[in-house]
């Protein structure tokens, strides 16, 4: 039975499907935009890296390396250092000069950190209602002994929280990262491990930040090991109870355009209901697309982070906004380009034009409508009929009663010709049968 309240249910996965006919789970693919930010400044560089973008408040905030290398001399450049850009809508960023630390004399620049870590700072805002002022934001970031926690009042000042590192176990020479998991009320940790010789995610939870379980490594079912460099996970904010992550895969045998070092990576998707159990996908979520520089060792690396930003069209809803890298190894500077995709557009139940089904397995619900994220072609449609668990049509919600369903739509409300209420079903168990046409379906809820 799955009991899903009035939440939101997304279909990246089969959880809940019972079973389907001429229809089938396809993942999306983002659109790739303009580009956000370029990684020009002196203390920056072409090997400028591991983003974080997150909403605060009434601006967006981003945190990444600084970092430049010569391919010629295989050698740094410069010190690595963290740098700290914001904007207001997710599409124009500033690098504010925040004058906390020096580079070649001067601390006219948006370094915020270069100690200890700054290879791989991954920082938050602590969601946790019992977050201490002066550790308001948090991040974790790796020395040679595993990683380390830090913590800031303003997100720009930093501090160690400990001299120890807080987790041991593991490689850490990626993108780590940790936040509070507002569904389950800990923090979780997602780091990298190699398994097998293979780049891999382990995880581990905390109550306090600073104290963690043993990590375990995360489980892919029947999927294949493949080298995954970062892992990008977050819960949800649209539906928090799901865990979606963005790891950047990499191809080490091969390579595609001529460069010192070897090498292919493209985006995935994947997603989990417990952050342990994976479903991930063997199809790119992200190409690296015609252009050659993606196409070059350690490219279409996802942020850590979705923002939810205005469309391009004001008579359009919002979208998500991912951030992907390109131009690593590349010249004098990296960059990283906007990508946009619909609200809960990850995966969709798509149908093609025969048409097709699928029955959910039994559920109960919280609400008085059933809302759909959903998207037809002009000739296409969805229609649902809710079922008893055995699988009879309900009196006045049976299938040909349902007014069919289409256009292009994050929320809108399924009918029944009779005016049937489905409230009246709240706390049975129940199926729900739909009947689709060239069409995609997203998400589904139960308001209440």
């Amino acid at each position: 039975m799955r009991e899903l309240g009035s939440r939101r249910e997304l279909f990246v996965d089969d959880w809940l499907i019972d079973r389907m006919d001429g229809v089938a789970l396809r993942l999306g693919s983002p659109t790739p935009r303009e580009v956000a930010i370029v990684f020009d400044a002196p203390w920056e560089g072409n090997v400028s890296a591991y983003v974080t973008v997150f909403r605060d408040a009434d601006r967006f905030r981003m945190y990444y390396r600084g970092a430049n290398y010569d391919v010629a001399t295989e050698a740094a450049t410069h010190p690595e250092v963290v740098c700290y850009a914001e904007s207001e809508d997710g599409i124009v960023w500033r690098k504010p000069e925040v004058g906390l630390v020096e580079f070649e004399g001067s601390t006219a620049n948006n370094i915020v950190w270069d100690g200890i870590g700054a290879h791989n700072f991954a920082p938050f805002r602590d969601a946790n209602p019992d977050a201490a002022p002066e550790a308001m934001y948090k991040a974790v970031a790796s020395g040679e002994d595993g990683l380390y926690a830090f913590g800031s009042a303003d997100g720009l000042r930093w501090e160690l929280m400990q001299d120890a590192p807080v987790i041991t176990q593991g490689a850490f020479d990626s993108q780590n990262l940790a936040f509070w998991d507002v569904g389950r009320g800990r923090y979780v940790d997602f780091h990298r491990g190699f398994r097998d010789g293979v780049r891999d995610i382990m995880t581990t939870t905390s109550s306090d930040f600073l104290r963690w379980q043993e990590p375990v490594w995360l489980d892919w079912g029947d999927t294949p090991p493949e080298h995954l460099y970062t892992n990008a996970i977050v819960a949800y904010p649209r539906a928090p109870h799901l865990f979606v992550g963005f790891p950047k895969r990499f191809v080490p045998q091969r390579t595609a355009v001529e460069h010192p070092y070897p090498g292919v990576s493209d985006g995935v998707f994947m997603a989990s209901r417990d952050g342990v159990r994976w479903r991930r996908w063997r199809e790119a979520f992200v190409r690296p697309g015609p252009m050659p520089a993606r196409w070059l060792n350690r490219n279409n690396m996802t942020a850590w982070g979705i923002l939810t930003t205005a469309s391009a069209h004001p008579s359009l809803p919002d979208e998500l906004s991912l951030y992907v890298s390109e131009g690593y190894y590349a010249g004098a500077e990296g960059r990283l380009r906007r990508h946009t995709l619909r609200q809960d557009g990850f995966v969709s139940v798509r149908a093609d034009a025969r048409g097709g089904e699928f029955v959910t397995r039994p559920l109960t619900f919280e609400g008085v409508e059933l809302r759909l994220n959903y998207a037809t072609s002009a000739a296409g449609s969805v229609r649902v009929e809710v079922q008893d668990i055995a699988g009879g049509a309900i009196a006045g919600f049976a299938l040909e009663e349902c007014v069919e369903t289409f256009g292009d739509h994050l929320d809108r409300p399924v009918e029944w010709s009779g005016g049937a209420d489905i409230g009246s079903l709240q706390g049975r168990p129940v199926r729900l049968r739909f009947e689709m046409a060239d069409a995609d379906l997203y998400a589904m809820r139960f308001a209440r």
